[in-house]
């Protein structure tokens, strides 16, 4: 594979004198450097932020999920160890923890409150979807360049790209319910976005692609037509394809929620030895566990151990046993020679299935919870209406900077700058914005955000 190729970056860049760092590790020291890493720290990973210092947001999640991601490389450098294509294609340890540390930077502030909330505020304006909002974010916001964002490198770019297929090539409107005339009275289960980039960035992605043949670019975009299991509704169209280091941080993204958020849940009694053994030690799902070589009793035994390092041991297990599944194998994707779209990390069927179990446990117990959707319907309420103040007099309530590139926006995409605005604001600065505009207290013109 030629790697030069994957080193480059959309606006060229003179090399500082006497640089030692690879491409990679540039990567990775822009992104740990960014304001858009550090407001991970304030924005909802699943439980709402203030009430403890203890669980996870955004930002720990994202750095476990690169703690995982460099481990299943390891692994597969390991497991893979006769293969030279295969050792060659793998990403070095840098690549790998700035994809992971990238990957969620587009999320809004309220986790998916907020994503359908402003999904629903630029229905008529190219959408909103948190994955194509963090490639928009490398791509063209950060202000690390004037015009090109971080400026990535070009297979770090590719990494992040989840979704290689653009909200308009995605979208079926039959997938959206009914927006009422009060807009955060819409049930976010009919207004979730389709898993895209968005259209803006198109060609951010067609530099991305250009190495590939055109045949591979041709397959790799394509979608296939989705439909809900139980009603046979139309759903969004969803890309097929990904790329190999996208693959690996996605597995190390699930592993991360389903045993993370887990650990998080039980510490704080969202999660009990009975729903444990509702979802996982019946006769219909223990088997998920025999299949994995272990018992479904013991790891709940050591999960709800009133000792803490008991429970972590025990997650650290689950973590390696689920790392220990994965391989690379051949995507499958026809006329494919680049190495990066030949072959993906994929987990096996047994470990995946426990896997996702657990998940479910923690969607059903704790995502799903009256608390946490309450807390989740009042943020989509709240980013709603800031949006509709913001944009009914965009000149008298944006910042001065944000401003600036409204009034030079195109009449088209006005409304994006907006969007931009408060997609990346934290879960308390969007509160104190929406107090300040909204709220009758007294205020003064000196309260800092």
């Amino acid at each position: 594979m030629n790697m030069s190729i994957w080193e480059e970056r959309r606006f060229e860049e003179q090399a500082k004198e006497h640089e030692v760092r690879s491409p990679w590790e540039r990567d990775y020291a822009r992104l740990v450097h960014s304001a858009a890493f550090r407001r991970l720290q304030s924005k909802t990973q699943v439980l709402g932020l203030g009430e403890s210092d203890f669980y996870r947001t955004r930002l720990t999640h994202s750095i476990e999920v690169a703690q995982i991601g460099v481990g299943i490389v390891r692994w597969l450098k390991s497991k893979h160890a006769d293969s030279l294509e295969i050792i060659e294609a793998l990403p070095p340890s840098a690549l790998m923890n700035s994809i992971c540390f990238a990957h969620d930077i587009g999320h809004p502030p309220f986790g998916h409150g907020g994503e359908v909330a402003l999904n629903v505020c630029m229905r008529d304006y190219g959408g909103f979807e948190g994955n194509g909002q963090t490639l928009r974010i490398l791509a063209k916001l950060d202000k690390y360049t004037e015009s090109y964002g971080m400026n990535q490198t070009r297979r770090m770019m590719l990494g992040i790209l989840k979704y290689p297929a653009t909200y308009s090539d995605t979208i079926s409107n039959e997938a959206y319910g009914v927006v009422p005339n009060q807009l955060w009275l819409c049930k976010a289960s009919e207004q979730k976005p389709p898993k895209c980039y968005l259209d803006d960035e198109r060609d951010v992605v067609d530099w991305i692609l250009q190495p590939l043949t055109t045949i591979e670019r041709t397959k790799f975009i394509q979608t296939e037509e989705k439909y809900d299991k139980e009603t046979k509704a139309r759903k969004h169209d969803k890309p097929i394809h990904k790329g190999l280091d996208t693959s690996i941080m996605e597995l190390a993204d699930d592993i991360s929620y389903s045993l993370h958020d887990l650990e998080d849940a039980i510490a704080l009694g969202l999660v009990t030895r009975t729903g444990w053994n509702e979802y996982c030690e019946s006769d219909e799902h223990k088997n998920l566990f025999t299949d994995c070589g272990l018992d479904a009793s013991h790891v709940g035994n050591e999960l709800f151990s009133e000792a803490s390092h008991v429970r972590k041991k025990c997650i650290g297990g689950l973590v390696h046993k689920l790392i220990t599944s994965i391989s690379v194998v051949d995507t499958g994707l026809s006329g494919a020679t680049t190495s990066l779209l030949k072959w993906n990390a994929v987990m096996e069927k047994a470990p995946r299935k426990m896997m996702d179990r657990i998940g479910d446990l923690v969607r059903d117990k704790v995502i799903k919870s009256p608390n946490v959707q309450q807390l989740e319907f009042k943020g989509q309420k709240l980013v709603m209406e800031l949006f509709q103040a913001l944009a009914s007099d965009p000149e008298r309530l944006l910042p001065a900077s944000t401003l600036l590139r409204y009034c030079q926006a195109d009449k088209t995409r006005k409304m994006r700058v907006i969007c931009d605005f408060i997609s990346g604001m934290t879960d308390e600065y969007a509160t104190r914005m929406y107090e300040k505009i909204y709220h009758p207290h007294k205020g003064s013109i000196f309260d800092r955000l």
